[in-house]
């Protein structure tokens, strides 16, 4: 059986899963003396929607960037689309990715972060579309014409040759949103996208989000939005102390929950 060495330790691969977009397998993560997370397994199928549920600090946001390897995992694996994340094989043994592998690898796995991540000094258009130019090497014509198209798709076409600062809030999330979507990733993943904005622009980027999840993206949603992980998830999945407590339907964890300690969460955030 082939194994990951990484600084002299090895760890035992397992075969690549079949008929899933993701896997993670025993996923341990730690920053010193503080487990955040302690052995997670979590399979998503082509085309789930999976909200992470959870209190502060209980290991949502930390999993999702390992599942591209933003933060190296201490132990476990993980694969996207049958590929382990951030590893190449080398006869019986995986080594870790050189970075431009790795830049390559997370050209398919699209990310929205808290709070937009945009390039002050670039224009809307050319925050979508320089990375699938400069990563992918795509021409700019055809990036330019996709980001055209996923703007019109996001509801902000006439913004753009605006630049972030001339934007609200929801705004510069949607134009996040249509940024990773230019690469054309195979899953999405969004942590907390709506937890920097005003109540009253969390609307249209919820809007935005379950467009994307009717037209069959695999997703991987961490939120505090009950309502929409209870609209739009195919699962949703509470995550408490590094571990994963509870995961069913999102009817069975929001509406009748089995877990006590899912149950005192729903009710502190009602």
């Amino acid at each position: 059986m082939p194994v990951i060495e990484t600084s002299g330790s090895t760890e035992p691969v397992h075969a690549a899963p079949q008929r899933l977009m993701v896997r993670a397998h025993g996923v341990v993560k730690s920053y010193g003396t503080n487990h955040v997370l302690k052995g997670v397994d979590l399979d998503v199928a082509p085309g789930e929607v999976v909200c992470l549920i959870g209190p502060s600090g209980s290991g949502k946001s930390t999993f999702l960037r390992c599942i591209n390897h933003l933060e190296r995992v201490d132990a476990g694996q993980i694969w996207v689309d049958g590929d382990i994340v951030g590893y190449v094989q080398r006869g019986d043994a995986l080594h870790e990715q050189s970075d431009k592998a790795m830049c390559q690898t997370r050209a398919t796995i699209g990310m929205v972060f808290q709070h937009f991540n945009l390039f002050p000094n670039l224009r809307v258009i050319d925050n979508i579309t320089m990375a699938p130019q400069l990563v992918l090497r795509r021409p700019k014509a055809d990036t330019v014409r996709l980001g055209e198209e996923l703007l019109e798709r996001v509801g902000l076409a006439e913004k753009r040759n605006a630049y972030p600062r001339q934007l609200s809030g929801g705004q510069q999330q949607r134009v996040a949103i249509a940024r990773a979507l230019c690469m054309q990733p195979k899953v999405m993943l969004f942590d907390e996208p709506t937890s920097a904005l005003d109540p009253e622009l969390v609307g249209d980027v919820l809007a935005v989000m379950r467009d994307l999840a009717q037209s069959g993206m695999t997703m991987i949603v961490v939120t505090h939005e009950m309502g929409f992980a209870r609209d739009v998830a195919d699962r949703v999945v509470f995550f408490d102390g590094g571990t994963i407590v509870e995961s069913g339907s999102a009817e069975q964890v929001i509406t009748e929950p089995r877990h006590a300690r899912t149950q005192a969460f729903l009710r502190a955030v009602r």
